[in-house]
Parts: structure tokens; sequence; C-alpha cells
């Protein structure tokens, strides 16, 4: 049997604080959403300043990163070599969903949307908020 390590609401809470710590920092409020490694929802928050349109797209970043175990960027530059891949469902491939990972697996994502070309940087401190006990810092 397989033993597979997985988020918990602690590790959760932790990712989102330092997305939203980096976006305090560069006074922006993103729309952040974090899935599983199967992509289900585990948390939203979409601030009032940021369109509706936000939900699906900050979703969408994550549930691409978990899926795929790489940003939702490589499946945009995946697309441009093989265009095919648009018919792969599920997926958004636009900057600003980066996987979580633990011991060398992909074991959710965090996408950020609604703040343009700080969503990658925003998702990417994210992820960094969650610490993998074994990489030496």
């Amino acid at each position: 049997m397989r033993r597979k390590p997985c988020l918990t609401s602690d590790d959760v809470e932790k990712i989102v604080a330092a997305a939203k710590k980096y976006g305090a920092k560069i006074k922006r409020e993103p729309t952040i959403a974090v899935v599983d490694e199967g992509g289900h929802l585990l948390y939203l928050e979409r601030p009032d300043v940021n369109g509706v349109n936000t939900v699906e797209m900050s979703t969408m970043k994550a549930r691409t990163a978990a899926l795929r175990g790489r940003p939702s960027s490589a499946f945009a530059e995946r697309v441009q070599e093989r265009v095919g891949f648009l018919m792969a469902p599920n997926y958004l491939g636009v900057e600003g969903g980066i996987p979580i990972m633990f011991e060398d697996e992909c074991i959710g994502g965090i996408g950020v949307s609604g703040i343009d070309h700080d969503d990658e940087p925003v998702a990417k401190a994210g992820a960094a908020g969650f610490e993998d006990p074994k990489v030496k810092t």
C-alpha cells in the first residue's frame, strides 16, 4: 500500500497567508485559490475589488498546476508546441498557477488572478509559504 502526503488546513492557511503577505507588500489584492492534488478546491478568496471572472481563473490556474505538477504557464508553452492540447479539459495555460510540492511530489496548487502581471509572483510566494521539511533553505 502506498501512503500519500496531502495538504492540511494548517498548510493551506500558511500558503494563503504567504500569498496575501506578498500581495500586501506590493499593494495588490489577489483572488486566491488553493486546490489539492486532484484539483479540488480547498480555499477560495475573492476581494471586493476583483471581478467575478477571477474566481474561475484562479481556480483553473491552481488546478492546471496541481494536475500537471508544473506552473500553469508551462501549459501555455505546451499548447504553442502542440495546439491539440487545447482540447484537454480542465486546464488553463495562463501564468499565475504554481504547484505545491512535497518530497518531489505534487500535492496541490495555488492559483492567483485579478492582479495582472503580479499573479505569478504572488502565487510563487504562496507556494513558498508551504515548506517541505526535507528541503534545506
